[in-house]
C-alpha cells in the first residue's frame, strides 16, 4: 500500500479516501489530532427532548472551527455576541413552544406553570442584549474577515522560513512538493487564524474553509490580494475602500476621496452603513466642504475644501487676524478699529474680598490673597490692602509683628 509522509505522525494514505470539508486536519490527509483544544460546554438548557446539545469542536475532533449550535462557547468564557443571539432565539422559541403546548404526559412531569414561563420570557427580553441590527452585523462580518486575512498574512510571515521538519528536508520537498506551497503549511496557518473564544471568526473559517483552500492551491498567483479576493469578491462581506453597503456604492464625495478627505464615510469598506459623512471638527455639511464656526475657508472648489482656524479672539471670521473677526468670542470685545481685543473683566471687581482678580486673554480667574492680607490687589504680602491681625506693615509688606521686652518697647520682627 502506498504511503504518504505527513507533517506529524506520517499516517499511511487511505485508498479511495475522499476530500472533505475541513479535511486538511483529518487523519486521512496527514493531519494531527488537536489535543490542545480546551474542553467545551453548552449553554442552552432549553433544548427540546432528544436534541443533542451543540458544542464547539474542531470538525470530527480534527480541526473544525464551527459550532453545531449558535450558542456554543468555550468553557470558562462568556458567550460571544453571536452566541448570545443564538441563545436568545433558542430560549425564546422553546419558551413559546411550552406556552402553546397543551398539558399532558408528553411533557414528562408536566410543563412549568405558565406564569413562570412568562417570567422566563420577560427575563430573557430584559436581561439578554438586543440582537445587533443588520448594518451592525455586516460591519462585524467585514471586521471578522479582515482579521482572518491579517492573521493569515501573519501566518505566512511566521512560516516563511520553515520546512517540513522531518529531518530529511530535501527528500520531503522532492516527494511531498515544496513546503512553501504545501498543504502542511496551509494547515499550520489555518490552525492559528482564530482565538478559541472568537465564535464569529471560527464560524467564518469553518463556513468558508474550502474557499481558502481553493485560493491556496489554485488562485494564489492569479489573485495575490487575499482580502480582495476572499472578503470582497468571494464571500462578499466587505467592500473596496471608499464604498459602502450591500451593493458597494460610492461614498459621498466619491470613492477616491470619501467626504472629500475631510471626514469619515459611514460603512466605508463594509457592506453596512449609509454612506453619510461624519466630518472632522473643521468641517460641516453633507459633503464636508463647509467650514464650522471658528474656521475660515482658504481653499474651496467642487472637490476640495481647506478650512483654517480663526484668531483666538474670533467666534466667526473671514481671515486669520483679530481684525477679520465677524463676531468676537466671549471675553473679547471690538475696539474702535473693529478688532476683537481682550475684555478686562477684573475692572468690574468680580472676586470676593479675600481674593484678587487675575485677567487672562478672553477670561479671568480669582486667586486667594496672601495669609497676611485683609483684602489685596495681587499676589504676595506686598499687595495687601490691610494687614491681618498679628501682622504689621513694614517696607510696604505685611510682616509678622513681635514684642521685645527691651526697654518695654515693641518692634517689628
Amino acid at each position: 500500500m502506498a504511503t504518504r509522509r505527513s507533517a506529524a505522525g506520517r499516517h499511511p494514505a487511505t485508498p479511495g479516501s475522499q476530500r472533505t470539508r475541513g479535511a486538511p486536519i483529518g487523519p486521512q490527509r496527514g493531519g494531527r489530532r488537536l489535543d490542545h483544544v480546551p474542553p467545551l460546554r453548552c449553554l442552552h438548557q432549553w433544548a427540546p427532548a432528544g436534541r443533542a446539545c451543540g458544542r464547539l469542536t474542531r470538525k470530527s475532533e480534527w480541526g473544525s472551527r464551527a459550532a453545531a449550535s449558535p450558542v456554543a462557547t468555550v468553557a470558562g468564557a462568556g458567550p460571544s455576541r453571536a452566541g448570545r443571539a443564538g441563545l436568545r432565539r433558542l430560549a425564546l422559541a422553546e419558551a413559546l413552544r411550552r406556552l402553546r403546548a397543551p398539558p399532558g404526559p408528553a411533557m414528562g412531569s408536566g410543563p412549568a406553570p405558565r406564569p413562570a414561563l412568562l417570567l422566563l420570557l420577560l427575563a430573557l427580553v430584559v436581561l439578554l442584549p438586543p440582537l445587533p441590527a443588520a448594518g451592525e452585523r455586516r460591519r462585524l462580518a467585514c471586521s471578522t474577515c479582515r482579521g482572518i486575512v491579517d492573521r493569515f498574512n501573519q501566518g505566512l510571515a511566521d512560516t516563511a522560513k520553515k520546512n517540513f521538519g522531518g529531518g530529511n528536508t530535501a527528500w520531503e520537498e522532492k516527494t511531498l512538493s515544496k513546503y512553501e506551497s504545501s498543504e502542511i503549511r496551509l494547515v499550520e496557518i489555518i490552525e492559528n487564524l482564530c482565538d478559541s473564544s472568537n465564535f464569529e471568526c471560527n464560524n467564518m473559517v469553518e463556513e468558508h474553509e474550502e474557499h481558502i483552500e481553493k485560493w491556496w492551491f489554485k488562485l494564489k498567483k492569479k489573485y495575490p490580494d487575499l482580502f480582495k479576493w476572499f472578503c470582497i469578491e468571494t464571500i462578499e462581506v466587505c467592500c473596496p475602500a471608499g464604498t459602502y453597503g450591500p451593493d458597494c456604492l460610492a461614498c459621498r464625495g466619491g470613492s477616491e476621496r470619501p467626504c472629500h478627505g475631510n471626514g469619515h464615510c459611514d460603512g466605508d469598506g463594509t457592506r453596512g452603513g449609509d454612506g453619510s459623512c461624519s466630518c472632522n471638527k473643521e468641517y460641516t455639511g453633507e459633503f464636508c466642504l463647509d467650514c464650522t464656526s471658528g474656521y475660515y475657508s482658504t481653499l474651496r472648489n467642487d472637490t476640495h475644501s481647506v478650512c483654517t482656524a480663526c484668531h483666538a479672539a474670533c467666534k466667526t471670521c473671514t481671515g486669520s487676524s483679530n481684525k477679520d473677526c465677524q463676531d468676537c468670542k466671549e471675553g473679547w470685545i471690538k475696539n474702535e478699529e473693529a478688532a476683537c481685543v481682550d475684555l478686562d473683566e477684573c475692572a468690574s471687581s468680580p472676586c470676593k474680598d479675600e481674593q484678587y482678580c487675575l485677567n487672562t486673554e478672553g477670561s479671568f480667574s480669582c486667586k486667594a490673597c496672601h495669609a497676611s492680607c485683609v483684602g489685596c490687589t495681587g499676589e504676595g504680602s506686598d499687595k495687601c490692602k490691610t494687614c491681618a491681625s498679628g501682622y504689621m506693615k513694614e517696607d510696604e509688606k505685611c510682616t509678622v509683628a513681635s514684642t521685645e521686652n527691651d526697654h518695654g518697647k515693641s518692634s517689628v520682627g
